[in-house]
């Protein structure tokens, strides 16, 4: 007879208190998306405001005399990450300590030098986000489906790791174990080097012209989306990680510079060769960014021509189910200057001709594929 009980479909792992300092928007979330599946989540933050508002959110409770939890997740800037850690490792000697900073070798390193105790603690990282932060933009879906990178060493207890991995999978994450060194290498390329990348373009606008950014299309969306990021908090992030992120923009220019250098002269033997080269590695490092579901695989597109009109997008999407079509990724755009929205649909590729000839019979206009 087994006396082991069964976990119910889509029971939380976690069954004991999970407190979590820091009540912006990661901290936030992760209260929201453990409410949701009745666990006992206490909040704590530095700002009564702040934790006034998550409270009122519903991501969770004030601490209370007597709370035990058994993980405490330390969501506070970059700066204090550390010093927040070593206190709540003090105060809480039967709980498990993690941090959702995107940085990991500066505060264990700073840990470390302080001789602190780190068998308790694990540090990890979703990697998750979104451009406006606070308690306001808290979401509990927000984990569902990204990478939350856990950061063990060969001292990490089993049952303490295991803690970790069942927090990111009860939060609907992907745990991914790597050293605190490989993971600052990884944020470096796919984190924070776009955030300065967005923000220098970006910053090219505040001087354009009107008539040029009246111009403005989807693709100066995409690229420049996370340049309305918080400059206090991303000035801590790069610091932190500055050595990586330095490795990343020094390659950045030497291919700028190459470009630059074809473009003066384009003419000149070679430089649309350069040209050409650039743009086609481009083509193959997007090819490797993993898909829906973390799949390395390409889908194909189909642009939809929408009314603005209430309802309409709704309408597309109802009766791409009832072809039997699903969709694998959507984005939108507005037409300027036109009563008109284009509704870019990724599909896999067996399934697009048939999908464009279902849609047109229904009358819906194809702009491209």
């Amino acid at each position: 007879m087994n006396d082991i009980p069964e976990r119910r479909p889509n029971a939380p792992r976690l069954t004991g208190q999970v407190r979590i300092v820091g009540a912006g928007l990661l901290g936030a979330s992760i209260g929201l998306a453990l409410q949701n599946q009745r666990i006992d989540v206490i909040l704590a933050d530095s700002s009564p405001a702040q934790l006034r508002l998550a409270v009122d959110y519903g991501a969770g409770r004030p601490e209370q005399p007597g709370d035990n939890p058994s993980i405490v997740v330390v969501s506070v800037p970059p700066d204090v990450t550390a010093s927040v850690i070593e206190a709540e490792l003090a105060r809480f000697p039967g709980a498990v300590i993690t941090d959702v900073a995107s940085v990991k070798l500066e505060p264990f390193r700073a840990l470390t030098d302080r001789g602190v105790d780190l068998t308790r603690y694990i540090g990890s990282h979703p990697l998750a986000g979104r451009e406006r932060g606070g308690a306001i933009s808290a979401r509990a879906d927000l984990f569902l489906g990204r990478p939350w990178v856990i950061c063990r060493d060969d001292e990490t207890p089993p049952d303490a790791l295991a803690l970790i991995e069942d927090l990111a999978l009860d939060l609907g994450a992907s745990p991914i174990e790597m050293t605190p060194e490989e993971h600052d290498r990884s944020v470096g390329l796919v984190s924070h080097v776009p955030q300065l990348v967005a923000s220098i373009l970006a910053k090219q606008l505040v001087s354009a012209p009107d008539s040029a950014v009246r111009l403005t299309g989807q693709g100066l969306r995409d690229t420049t989306r996370i340049a309305s990021s918080a400059p206090e908090l991303w000035v801590q992030i790069l610091g932190s990680n500055a050595g990586p992120v330095v490795d990343v923009l020094d390659g950045i220019a030497a291919d700028l510079a190459k470009v630059t250098d074809a473009l003066r002269s384009p003419d000149a033997p070679g430089a649309r060769r350069t040209l050409a080269d650039t743009i086609a590695a481009g083509n193959t490092g997007v090819a490797r960014l993993p898909g829906k579901h973390g799949q390395d695989r390409r889908y194909a597109s189909i642009v939809v021509m929408v009314d603005d009109r209430p309802g309409q997008l709704g309408l597309l999407l109802t009766e791409l189910g009832d072809i039997g079509v699903n969709m694998e990724d959507l984005r939108l755009e507005h037409s300027p200057g036109a009563q008109i929205g284009l509704a870019e649909i990724a599909v896999l590729p067996e399934v697009q001709q048939r999908t464009i000839e279902d849609l047109e019979a229904r009358g819906w206009r194809i702009a491209s594929v």
